[in-house]
């Protein structure tokens, strides 16, 4: 009969998990949200939000856009009927991903949108104008929020 050695091969199995939750902690990063914020805008100063993106399994995108106090479009200067929200992407260009509708919430008075599509296009920025058709397909109105420089 062979002899065990206990302690060899706990430390064996202790060296296969650390390799093991390494694995799992790696392929968890590489599925990690990546996070875009909105600059303060000169049209809407007090607005600010934010956008998260994830790649689902089957390689499309999720994206949870959250704004806080986007004042009503109709107080804006033209005043405009509702905002859109864009998507930028490297080969497809920009894309009318949904209106943002601004509501308070039964707890508080404070204005805020939310907005959750999905797009087989992968992002590289947001922007929000103000418009009067939701149906546009190309931005026509005053951008009033962004997540970089456009």
């Amino acid at each position: 009969m062979k002899n065990i050695n206990l302690k060899k091969t706990k430390g064996q199995l202790a060296k296969l998990s650390t390799v093991l939750i390494l694995l799992f902690a790696f392929t968890v990063l590489q599925s990690c949200t990546t996070k875009y914020k909105f600059s303060t805008s000169s049209v809407v100063p007090a607005a600010e939000g934010s956008v998260t993106v994830k790649k689902d399994n089957n390689s499309n995108y999720i994206i949870n856009l959250h704004v806080k106090r986007l004042a009503d479009p109709k107080r804006l200067d033209p005043a405009k009927e509702i905002y859109i929200v864009w998507m930028e992407t490297e080969q497809n260009g920009r894309k009318n991903i949904g209106q943002l509708k601004t509501a308070s919430g039964m707890f508080s008075s404070a204005l805020k949108s939310s907005l959750k599509t999905v797009s087989s296009f992968k992002p590289t920025g947001f922007f929000i104008t103000a418009e009067n058709d939701p149906n546009i397909q190309y931005p026509g109105g005053q951008i009033v929020l962004s997540t970089g420089s456009l």
